[in-house]
C-alpha cells in the first residue's frame, strides 16, 4: 500500500546539522580496466571520511524586527531561554549556533515566537530553526510584524588594559681610574742670579789664627 501523506498544514523541521543524503547512483557501465601486468596486488580503495562539523554554542542571539506599518527596523539581543516582546510578538531563543572561522559559516537558532492577541491570549505562531543566511526559509507569518535571525553573539571578553613595562634600572656609576701624578717640572733659578760657589778641590785650608 502507498505511504500515507502527513496531515495538511504540518511541516517537518529540518535539522541544520543533519548529513546530506547521498546523490542517486545512475545505472552506468563500469569502464573495463586493463589487467594488472606488473604482478603486484592492487591497492584497495580507501573511503574518504569527512570530518565532523564542529558548531559553537553562543549565549546570545541577535534578531531584527520589522514593523510593516511604519517600515521601521530595529535590532535587539536576547539571551538563551529568555523572552523579549517586539510589538505583539514574544521571541524566545533556546539555542544559537555558529561555526569556526575556518569552516563555512552557518548561523542557526531554535526559536519560539508567540503572538499576544487582542483578548490577551498567547498563541504560538512559530517554533523551529531560523537561518541567518536565509531569513525567508522559515519566516514568521504575521500581518504586522516580522522577526528574523541576524547573528549569534558570544561571551564578552574582558578588556585588558595595556600595561607599560617598568623602566629599566639605571646602570651603576662607573668608577673613574685615578689619574697618574705628573712629575713636577724643575724650578730654574731666575735670570741674573749668581750660581752657588763651587767647592774647591784639594785639601782644606787651615783656619786663620
Amino acid at each position: 500500500m502507498p505511504a500515507q501523506k502527513g496531515a495538511p498544514g504540518t511541516a517537518t523541521i529540518p535539522d541544520p546539522n543533519a548529513p546530506l543524503p547521498p546523490p542517486p547512483r545512475g545505472k552506468q557501465k563500469a569502464a573495463k580496466q586493463p589487467p594488472n601486468q606488473s604482478g603486484q596486488p592492487e591497492a584497495a580503495e580507501v573511503p574518504v571520511q569527512q570530518e565532523p562539523i564542529h558548531r559553537i554554542s553562543n549565549p546570545t542571539a541577535v534578531f531584527s524586527g520589522l514593523d510593516k506599518i511604519t517600515g521601521r527596523i530595529i535590532s535587539f539581543e536576547i539571551a538563551m531561554d529568555e523572552t523579549v516582546q517586539f510589538g505583539a510578538l514574544q521571541v524566545t531563543p533556546h539555542a544559537c549556533y555558529t561555526r569556526a572561522a575556518t569552516e563555512i559559516q552557518n548561523t542557526t537558532s531554535f526559536v519560539d515566537v508567540d503572538e499576544i492577541t487582542l483578548q490577551g491570549d498567547i498563541k504560538r505562531i512559530f517554533t523551529g530553526w531560523m537561518f541567518a543566511a536565509s531569513p525567508g526559509l522559515h519566516a514568521v507569518e504575521h500581518p504586522i510584524y516580522d522577526v528574523w535571525l541576524a547573528d549569534c553573539k558570544g561571551p564578552q571578553q574582558p578588556t585588558v588594559a595595556a600595561v607599560e613595562p617598568p623602566p629599566a634600572p639605571a646602570p651603576p656609576p662607573q668608577k673613574q681610574a685615578p689619574r697618574p701624578q705628573q712629575a713636577r717640572p724643575k724650578q730654574l733659578p731666575p735670570p741674573g742670579a749668581l750660581p752657588p760657589p763651587a767647592a774647591q778641590q784639594g785639601s782644606p785650608q787651615p783656619p786663620i789664627r
